[in-house]
């Protein structure tokens, strides 16, 4: 087996490119894979049978005795049950399939109390789909028992043949393994050559063995992700629940962030110049060169806290965006960054004054992003329109080396993206240069 070092084109770090001198299919009957999922297919015959006898003979317990009241907490018992079966099967699959399925979605009570959870359970959809595993599973699970097992006995059976075949003459009479046999002809493998042609079909027979294994247990797969994991509108449920989470935190960061520059900086600087004014005031008939003096630096402490104002107003949304659109506004934004910047949008219309407003957040963050940390000489900004989609690329010459998974700045920008249904995509190699390419949802101005 030899071993190479390639770079991950994703971040940048080296990762182990494995190359086996063995080809796939010579070694597949020997891998750690196959034999897991042998043995997925051999335990599915016993655990499919528990499931089945156990929903039927919980459902038909239930639907016999619907008649009374009792009928229906035993089908609700049942469909938990069944519940409880997916969870394992769930388990199962992860251990030797190697399937990372996510659970689905909870009970959803509105009430504490037996009767809700009754109602919980026959409301849920997983609850039923469960019970629909536990049905359809035994009569593939026993289909894929019995060719896997057909298959490996035979295969190796047959490969190992030269080295037992001496059995049938030792022990039970006949010449050989019996190919066929009537009353009046029998034809037994018995020769070199045809121990030899049988050991070679034997091993066709153990090659093809873990490939058909291996598509037998694509469907399980297909059946444990289909019917005992979320379904895509719970899991975009939760997406989206997790998303308003992050929106809600960052507006309450933003807001918060806001108070701090006003409080510290706007707010004290004018506190201060009313002092200021008030000691002149106090100086005009004494001494008015010095109140005069006074006024003029009550004059330029007025001059930078409307600064800082313009400076806070341009973060939180500069007027100079919703007048003029992200061209002019990323330019403005450019020309403050340390070092020289090439804009260039591309964009046949305006996009929403959300995602527009977004999108100018990224590009700033980014651009000062550059100019504390890239030690960059150069960075380009290209913004461009692909079908449904606002993209947005920002590249410096840097030092490189920013991951978004490190907690920093970035990871923030990436939540405040996928909040939107965005993504943002990180290539920065140490060394540089660095790449970030965001992608925003597209819609238009009014929508």
């Amino acid at each position: 087996m030899a071993t190479d070092y390639g770079y991950d084109s994703g971040l940048g770090f080296p990762e182990t490119v494995r190359r086996h001198r063995v080809p796939a299919g010579l070694r597949a009957p020997f891998e750690g894979r196959t034999w897991r999922e042998f043995g997925y297919v051999l335990l599915s015959l016993p655990i499919s049978i528990v499931m089945f006898t156990y929903a039927i003979t919980m459902i038909s317990l239930g639907a016999g005795l619907l008649v009374t009241f009792l009928g229906i907490p035993v089908f609700a018992a049942g469909l938990a049950g069944c519940r409880g079966l997916g969870a394992l099967e769930r388990v199962r699959a992860r251990a030797l399939l190697g399937l990372e399925v996510g659970d689905p979605e909870p009970l959803r009570m509105r009430k504490s109390g037996f009767m809700a959870w009754i109602g919980a359970v026959l409301k849920s959809g997983t609850s039923w789909r469960t019970l629909l595993y536990s049905v359809l599973h035994l009569p593939w699970a026993t289909f894929s028992f019995l060719v896997a097992v057909n298959f490996w006995v035979y295969g190796w059976a047959l490969l190992t043949y030269p080295l037992w075949f001496w059995v049938f003459p030792a022990y039970v009479g006949q010449d050989g393994l019996q190919l066929y046999g009537d009353q009046t002809h029998h034809v037994y493998l018995d020769n070199p050559f045809e121990i030899g042609v049988t050991a070679l079909v034997g091993l066709l027979f153990t090659l093809a063995t873990p490939w058909i294994v291996r598509a037998l247990t694509t469907v399980d797969r297909v059946m444990v992700h289909g019917l005992l994991g979320p379904t895509r509108l719970s899991a975009r449920v939760v997406e989206l629940e997790s998303d308003r989470g992050v929106v809600v935190d960052t507006a309450a960061a933003d807001l918060r962030r806001i108070e701090r520059d006003l409080h510290d900086g706007a707010q004290a600087r004018l506190v201060a110049l009313a002092m200021d004014l008030g000691l002149a005031k106090e100086k005009l008939t004494e001494d008015p060169a010095a109140a005069a003096r006074m006024v003029d630096e009550a004059h330029g402490e007025v001059k930078t806290a409307l600064q800082e104002l313009r400076d806070l107003a341009r973060g939180i949304h500069p007027a100079v965006l919703t007048d003029r659109g992200l061209d002019a506004a990323l330019s403005s934004v450019a020309s403050r960054c340390t070092v020289p910047v090439q804009v260039e949008v591309d964009l046949p219309a305006r996009p929403a004054p959300a995602i527009e407003g977004i999108a100018y957040f990224t590009v700033s963050e980014l651009l000062q992003n550059i100019s504390k940390h890239s030690g960059a000489t150069f960075a380009a900004v290209d913004v461009w329109r692909v079908e449904n989609r606002l993209m947005l690329q920002v590249v410096d010459n840097g030092v490189g080396g920013a991951d978004v998974s490190s907690g920093s700045g970035l990871t923030g920008l990436a939540e405040r993206l996928d909040a939107v249904d965005g993504i943002l995509v990180v290539d920065s190699p140490v060394g540089g240069p660095t790449r970030v390419t965001a992608e925003l949802p597209w819609r238009g101005e009014g929508v």
